[in-house]
């Protein structure tokens, strides 16, 4: 059972890990003059929001639910195929927001100020982006689902995997930053650009493969 969970929450969680704004909003802390402060809390803050709702799912919906005993199976389904749709829907939307030929990728206004932000800011918007975004929110919740199914220890390996996997594209440069800083600046600038011009696309093909994927277990289990 626990690999089985496990294997239904690494599309969730990868879904987490390849949101390319917080990895621009990371690496721009990492580029700053406060890289030793702000950095490490906007990870904290990125893990706490991930933790905190794929957390309270599990511990607040039933197992027997959650297992699609006493007719929860049809109530789990119809919430992963909400989602899967809602998917789809921001798939479309991110295809049509991608720039044209030639013209240069917008980031949100709230960037400009990244690398002047209090380490406390940084918590905030680590655990904004990470719990209220619209994907991530609902990736935590529909991995939350399959881990409520599982009890005690088998629950709490399943939430770390998912945790420290789904937070790992921004937990990773932050320690590798700590670690070979001297190193990292022309390597950091560079994957910065290719996901200023590219966040669109990688959107894009997450929600749809996320999309698809959630639709095809819901429609499974009816």
């Amino acid at each position: 059972m626990l690999g089985e969970v496990i294997g239904d929450v690494l599309p969730q969680a990868i879904g987490i890990a390849l949101s390319p704004i917080p990895i621009i909003a990371a690496i721009l802390m990492l580029l700053s003059p406060r890289a030793g402060r702000t950095a490490p809390a906007f990870a904290v803050g990125w893990v706490a929001g991930i933790l905190v709702v794929a957390l309270a799912v599990v511990l607040f919906v039933p197992a027997s639910a959650a297992a699609g005993q006493g007719g929860g199976g049809t109530a789990v389904a119809l919430v992963k195929l909400v989602l899967g749709l809602l998917f789809l829907v921001m798939a479309l939307a991110q295809w049509r927001r991608r720039p044209a030929p030639g013209e240069a990728a917008a980031l949100p206004k709230w960037m400009a100020g990244v690398d002047a932000m209090s380490p406390g800011a940084a918590l905030g918007v680590g655990a904004a982006l990470s719990a209220l975004n619209p994907k991530n929110l609902s990736l935590a919740l529909a991995a939350g689902l399959s881990m409520a199914r599982l009890d005690g220890g088998d629950a709490a390996v399943a939430l770390t995997v998912f945790v420290l996997l789904a937070a790992s594209s921004v937990l990773v440069p932050v320690v590798v930053y700590a670690l070979f800083s001297a190193r990292m600046q022309a390597p950091l600038g560079r994957l910065k650009d290719w996901l200023t011009r590219n966040n669109a696309t990688v959107m894009f093909v997450v929600l749809l493969v996320l999309g698809a994927t959630l639709v095809g277990k819901a429609l499974a289990a009816f």
